[in-house]
């Protein structure tokens, strides 16, 4: 099993680093260009959650785990921040806890649309695990 961690600052700006890292890690793996793009896609909007929901004006890290084992990727996006209060309404679409942000509502539902698998947890002010899978070529 091929892995990589990356930790970075909770800030809007890195969210295009965290999209860089998926996309040169998950290329050594010959993915399609759609493949390629659902799973960026899916890791802007777990990064993006984690820095305006999870930390909000706070400081903080963003930590990333990628890992392919027989061309599934998993990527597991962790922050420390204020956590989800109800993890199914949070999966809603069109749920927001930042309307005054004009926050479209859609993060989970963009993940769970191109991604085989999403699995949160999250605890109130200890921070949120997202698990991201998708298999190259098929379905998890």
């Amino acid at each position: 099993m091929n892995k990589i961690k990356l930790e970075i600052e909770a800030l809007p700006e890195n969210v295009a680093l965290a999209r860089v890292m998926t996309s040169a890690f998950v290329s050594i793996y010959d993915p399609n260009m759609s493949e390629l793009s659902d799973i960026t896609t899916a890791v802007s909007e777990a990064v993006t959650n984690a820095i305006i929901h999870g930390y909000g004006e706070n400081e903080g890290a963003v930590r990333m785990s990628l890992s392919a084992e027989n061309r599934v990727i998993t990527i597991e996006i962790c922050d420390d921040g204020a956590g989800i209060e109800n993890i199914e309404s949070a999966r809603e679409p069109l749920f927001t806890t930042k309307p005054e942000m004009e926050r479209s509502g859609l993060g989970f539902t963009v993940m769970e649309e191109f991604m085989d698998v999403v699995e949160v947890k999250s605890s109130i002010g200890e921070g949120t695990s997202i698990v991201l899978k998708k298999e190259l070529g098929g379905e998890v």
